[in-house]
């Protein structure tokens, strides 16, 4: 038996084929459990719809804008309907107006610091809060966010994400208090970089990969199948003593001083 055959769960933040969120949903779907996965507008729906269409079983493909109360709502209320209990969450949405990654951190506006901490750290807290009910009907369930270690050091043009990051983690630790007697466990993963949508609007990301292979005690970057390889520790049983911890599959960069 797969390691999450029966289990059901809602992936967040798919945006092509390059997204981590994809590949923690291709290792979910292969390891047996049957998806939920969302798409945050109409430009990326067909984008996610195809995806979709490459796994068995066929997830629910479903709108949800994380910064939407109304869009969250609808979303629980359709899993509800159609699978009437959730195992697992991933939460891979995280977003900052390209112009506040475009000038020093001390010009960041306080519009772009609201959205960029509303999408990528408030986020996770509005979907535990729809997911507990449907979690505790299963006894319990898993939920991973990602982030990056920017949200412990300085990264060049990194700026509000960083601390949107910042914010996401003390989030985990929050909630894996808050939901940990309803047998609720929130975990991060820290991923290295990689070539995602996202990474596309930082400055100088060809260099940050190329130090991290220079420098990392693997000597090289990581992928997106290891990342999901380590989700799927979180999401599944292996892992039931484990919440509040940030993992960090960077091929061991975060250990280095020089």
């Amino acid at each position: 038996m797969s390691g999450l055959s029966g289990t059901h769960g809602i992936v967040v933040g798919v945006a092509n084929k390059r997204s981590i969120a994809w590949a923690i949903a291709q290792a979910a779907a292969g390891s047996g459990a049957r998806l939920a996965l969302t798409y945050q507008d109409e430009r990326l729906r067909e984008n996610v719809e195809d995806l979709a269409a490459t796994l068995e079983p066929r997830p629910l493909v479903l709108p949800c804008d994380v910064s939407r109360d109304s869009h969250l709502d609808e979303l629980f209320a359709t899993v509800d309907r159609e699978f009437g209990r959730l195992d697992f969450l991933v939460h891979g949405a995280a977003y900052a107006p390209r112009a506040e990654l475009t000038v020093p951190f001390v010009e960041t506006s306080r519009e772009g610091f609201r959205i960029a901490l509303d999408v990528s750290a408030y986020s996770l807290v509005a979907l535990a809060r729809g997911a507990l009910p449907l979690m505790t009907r299963s006894g319990g369930g898993s939920i991973v966010t990602l982030s990056y270690l920017g949200s412990q050091r300085v990264f060049p043009n990194y700026n509000v994400m960083g601390v949107a990051k910042a914010a996401l983690e003390a989030v985990v630790r929050y909630l894996a208090s808050d939901l940990g007697p309803s047998n609720v466990r929130v975990n991060a993963i820290s991923a290295g970089p990689i070539r995602t949508l996202a990474a596309s609007g930082i400055s100088g990301f060809t260099d940050i990969l190329q130090v991290y292979r220079d420098r990392a005690p693997l000597r090289r970057n990581v992928d997106a199948p290891e990342v999901a390889d380590a989700a799927l520790f979180l999401l599944g049983p292996e892992s039931r003593g484990v919440t509040g911890e940030v993992l960090l599959v960077d091929a061991g960069f975060h250990v280095m001083g020089l």
